[in-house]
């Protein structure tokens, strides 16, 4: 029998859904994958006829719970994960079959450690590092222990013609998602940078793969025609943004609203909650196994090392998305980021000759004065 937590009933009504929504599918007999990252080969899970769900990690409400086990000065993302899981105040994590984490940080993979004593997590070990000839072996050895475990698991087979179709269908969808992100190409944008963020966030919590590509397309539709009766014949005079650097769903209202609503737009996400992951399709004409090898070694997250992809995306972006700043939003003790920055800044300043400006940052208020002045200096500069 599928059961809720005892405190079901204190939880406010969106949280309340989400729980339901997940018990729904598992009473269905739906497997259930809780996700991290965008390093995790999502067509695998999905090849074994699992649901990949994001798992809750962008408010600071369940850090105090966290902050039982883990460091006070470690990342707001990692306590926030761990929890919402030990408060049981996540549905996704408390419904979930499998965890799948990977070791994009110290603090994650030692804080999964502790994750694995409530539910069973499989842990990706990624390179350090993309162009060496031995990282791709590596990897695809990664991903078949994956392919491996989530058989086991699931007591199924992933076959080269499931995976291959599975390929195809998350191409679609990577496809549909960046027609909505290129939205933010138009001037003036027919979309906030908010709505774009809140709207992939959402996407994350949902399971009706057909239904997310239908809204996704529809609203990409309702505004690219807005776009052409209403806005198109004037240009916008506000300074158009590009955010950069950790996953910025935690820190929405106190970054992304702070800008907007002092002038300016933002218009792209070069990051983990923007085109990352999806500015690239898995080649469909090879072994599928070596396709997902290629296509997620080649994400550009600052913890490989070297890390040009990153900066060829930004050159590209800055170009495409008329970006007149960039905006770098580090959350509080990511180390790679923070030490990356510090390259990007230069690659901005003075290949791009864009302003920059480096935030580094939590999941609390305390820093909102602060932050809204440095903000409101750049925008003046613009």
């Amino acid at each position: 029998m599928v059961t809720l937590p005892e405190n079901f009933e204190n939880y406010e009504e969106a949280r309340r859904e989400g729980f339901l929504k997940v018990k729904a599918l598992k009473e269905k007999g739906v497997p259930v994958v809780g996700i991290f990252c965008t390093y995790t080969p999502i067509e695998l899970i999905h090849a074994a006829g699992a649901v990949a769900v994001s798992l809750c990690g962008t408010s600071d409400e369940p850090i105090h719970y966290a902050e039982r086990h883990l460091p006070k000065n470690l990342c707001p993302l990692i306590k926030s994960s761990y929890g919402f899981a030990i408060s049981e105040q996540c549905p996704y994590f408390y419904f979930a079959d499998l965890l799948v984490g990977e070791t994009t940080c110290d603090g994650k993979k030692k804080m999964y450690e502790l994750l694995n004593e409530i539910k069973p997590i499989h842990v990706m070990h990624l390179p350090q590092g993309q162009d060496m000839d031995h990282a791709f072996v590596y990897w695809r050895e990664e991903l078949l222990r994956l392919k491996e475990v989530l058989e086991k698991t699931f007591n199924v087979e992933i076959t080269e013609d499931i995976l291959r179709e599975e390929i195809k269908e998350r191409n679609r969808e990577r496809k549909i998602l960046m027609d909505f992100y290129e939205l933010g190409k138009l001037n003036p944008s027919p979309i906030s940078g908010c709505e774009i963020n809140e709207t992939i966030e959402a996407l994350g919590f949902q399971f009706d793969r057909k239904s997310q590509c239908d809204f996704i397309s529809k609203r990409t539709k309702e505004l690219k025609e807005k776009y052409e009766k209403e806005l198109k014949s004037t240009k916008s005079n506000r300074p158009r943004i590009l955010i950069t650097g950790c996953p910025v769903n935690g820190v929405r209202n106190k970054v992304l609203k702070t800008i907007e609503e002092s002038g300016a737009d933002i218009v792209a996400f070069e990051n983990c909650s923007g085109v990352r992951e999806k500015m690239t399709l898995v080649d469909e004409t090879i072994d599928p196994i070596d396709a997902l090898t290629e296509k997620y070694l080649n994400v550009s997250c600052s913890v490989m090392t070297p890390n040009p992809r990153r900066f060829e995306a930004l050159d590209e972006m800055i170009d495409e998305y008329q970006i007149d700043g960039v905006i770098e939003v580090v959350l509080q003790a990511c180390h790679t980021f923070n030490v990356e920055a510090y390259n990007v800044k230069k690659f901005v300043t003075e290949k791009k000759h864009k302003p920059y400006l480096y935030i580094e940052t939590d999941y609390s208020e305390l820093d909102m004065g602060q932050m809204n002045t440095r903000i409101n200096a750049l925008l003046e500069m613009l």
